[in-house]
């Protein structure tokens, strides 16, 4: 069977982390949603997305397919219904399309389909914070996924641990004289990743592969830090995607950070308002700024966004792509992709001179900055050039 994730209705509330990827390939817990269902389907998945997406992530399509929609995440009992799914049935979680069977060139009308119901809890992303929100569930589900049946490997006596039965250990991974404590959630520490000294972890917490905590670094679950990322300073329940850097002392607080982004020396996101009031995002879709039901909401910031030393960012701040913010005082809560500034005044940052920066960072991990990307990014640019004057 040939199984496609599509983007679905959620897309546009995940943006603007879905400016530059799929649905599918948003990170939550230790792995990708991509990859969370090719673990447990067993087979690789490609995509249906945005048209300016399709070359980076192209749909392959055989006879028999079975589409998933990617903002609902695998459980026991959702992949078992999906693979009893036979021609001409649909999974329904009220009124969301969860998953089809579809063959080659069909043309699908989901009214004439066997409605079946969702079995058991949905566990879905269907908004930016969710990403957050629900990261100790998915960090938890992945750690059990991933380290069935396996032996970690051999922790150092240096480190303090608690609970240490939750407390997963891949190839390379170094840990010395660190505070472990996963009596809250699990800890996974994925290949290659270093936690350097003195640093205090409370699970839920992966580290995933390539990736480090610099020496001090105190972490509050439910936090993610992707491959190939570092970290340092002070995070609480935060996921930050791959190859991206907050190396230096300062807060992160209920974020998300997309790939390609650096947090300079001492930022500091704001989690909480002074008034204790819920807090309030913009939301792309409806060009304004929308209730999050939360009173515990930080910093999200795009792909390729950077801040300088000493930046202060709102509660429920949302930076878009390719952004570079700096300067004093607190920037507004909400700066357009491709904005070059701060508090004093935002100016456009320039596609020349955003890929000039983006190939030099990317060559130093000896990742190319492809036509592809480029291609990417110049939509990304006039797709939001009405929100740049705002």
């Amino acid at each position: 069977m040939n199984y496609i994730l599509f983007d679905g209705s959620a897309r546009n509330q995940l943006l603007p982390f879905t400016f530059t990827r799929p649905v599918a390939d948003l990170r939550i817990g230790i792995l990708t949603i991509r990859e969370k269902w090719e673990k447990w389907l067993q087979t690789t998945t490609s995509t249906v997305t945005e048209d300016y997406l399709a070359d980076k992530w192209p749909m392959v399509e055989t006879e028999k397919n079975i589409m998933i929609n990617a903002s609902f995440l695998p459980t026991e009992e959702l992949v078992a219904q999906i693979l009893d799914l036979q021609e001409n049935q649909a999974i329904f979680h009220e009124e969301d399309i969860v998953a089809f069977f579809a063959n080659e060139d069909q043309e699908v009308d989901l009214n004439s389909f066997e409605a079946i119901e969702l079995e058991g809890e949905a566990f879905t992303v269907s908004q930016t914070w969710h990403l957050f929100e629900k990261n100790g569930e998915a960090i938890s589900s992945d750690f059990e996924l991933l380290t069935r049946d396996r032996q970690t490997e051999p922790l150092s006596a240096t480190n303090q641990t608690l609970a240490p039965e939750n407390i997963f250990l891949e190839e390379g991974a170094k840990v010395e004289f660190s505070i472990l404590n996963a009596s809250e959630g699990p800890i996974y520490i994925g290949k290659d990743a270093e936690i350097m000294e003195g640093s205090i972890v409370r699970g839920p917490f992966a580290l995933c592969e390539g990736s480090g905590l610099k020496m001090g670094s105190k972490i509050y679950g439910a936090t993610t830090v992707g491959p190939f990322s570092k970290v340092g300073g002070e995070v609480k329940n935060s996921v930050i995607f791959s190859y991206s850097n907050k190396g230096h002392e300062g807060f992160l607080g209920n974020s998300v950070l997309g790939e390609w982004c650096n947090l300079g020396a001492d930022t500091n996101t704001s989690n909480l308002k002074n008034n204790y009031a819920e807090v309030r995002l913009w939301d792309y879709d409806s060009e304004g700024f929308s209730s999050t039901g939360l009173q515990f909401c930080g910093l999200m910031m795009g792909d390729h966004s950077k801040c300088g030393i000493n930046t202060m960012f709102n509660t429920g701040t949302v930076v878009g792509v390719s952004s570079n913010i700096f300067g004093a005082g607190f920037p507004r809560n909400f700066i357009p992709d491709f904005s070059w500034g701060g508090s004093g005044g935002i100016t456009t940052y320039k596609t020349s001179k955003a890929f000039e920066v983006a190939e030099i960072v990317m060559q130093r991990r000896n990742i190319e900055f492809t036509e592809e990307d480029k291609a990417i990014l110049e939509h990304v640019f006039e797709q939001t050039k009405k929100w740049r004057r705002i």
